[in-house]
């Protein structure tokens, strides 16, 4: 059946650039959605990832920061391509940009949920599926996609802070847990990347928004699926947070 992947939040933006990645690497490709509107993007990306790579897909309705609905998430994937998942990219995220005084409980529970529990239950049900089958010859990875805003702060951002912040400390410690036990565990920090919603904001705000970076100018998609194309290809490599940002954020 070939290798296999699984990433949530694969949909658009950043994860449709690992998804695709994924399958030109010749990963078999799992996507989930939650929403109607996200499910013709998944289709339509699991249709283009078939035709153009050869490779099997599979698009399962699963809101991730429900514990449930991974679990089906991963049954699923388990059905149709066999008992191992060599591949885990843990990319579902949500934000407020909402000031701490005004923000609702509801609101920043929704970015924890989303952004660091959905991380937590898809690797804890990943994971069998994993270390049973992995050896150092055969190694399978998790991917954790955290953020510049998990290295520093950021106004109007405490939650999505502190969910990302929460991905760095997962990965660092799944990964010393399953070294030299086939499972290798990284995160990709991402800095300002061009996706919808820097599209949608006015040009003479994102000519402001890039001089702030020592590159002087926005990330593109590609160079986060360009990090997981080397994770996935750097069997020394475990623990660490690489962080695409243009000089941004210096760790």
């Amino acid at each position: 059946m070939g290798k296999v992947s699984i990433i949530t939040g694969g949909s658009r933006g950043i994860g449709e650039a690992m998804a695709l990645k994924l399958g030109e690497l010749g990963y078999n490709v799992v996507i989930n959605y939650r929403s109607d509107s996200s499910k013709v993007l998944s289709d339509n990306l699991a249709a283009k990832i078939n035709k153009d790579y050869g490779v099997e897909t599979l698009v399962v309705k699963a809101d991730v920061s429900k514990y449930e609905d991974c679990e089906n998430l991963v049954k699923s994937t388990v059905e149709k391509f066999g008992d191992k998942i060599d591949v885990l990219v843990n990319n579902a995220g949500v934000t407020n940009n909402c000031n701490w005084i005004d923000i609702k409980r509801e609101q920043y529970e929704n970015v924890i949920n989303t952004n660091l529990m959905s991380f937590l239950h898809m690797t804890h049900l990943v994971l069998p599926y994993m270390i049973n089958h992995s050896s150092k010859d055969s190694q399978c990875c998790i991917v954790n996609t955290s953020s510049v805003g998990g290295l520093t702060g950021v106004i109007n951002q405490a939650d999505y802070c502190a969910s990302k912040s929460g991905i760095i400390g997962l990965t660092r410690a799944l990964a010393l847990e399953f070294a030299g036990r086939g499972v290798r565990v990284n995160a990709i920090a991402p800095g300002m990347i061009m996706t919808d919603m820097l599209r949608g904001v006015n040009q003479d705000e994102l000519k402001a928004l890039a001089s702030t970076i020592p590159e002087g100018f926005i990330g593109d998609v590609s160079d986060i699926a360009g990090a997981l194309s080397y994770i996935l290809t750097a069997p020394y490599l475990t623990g660490q947070i690489i962080s695409p940002n243009g000089g941004f954020v210096l760790q």
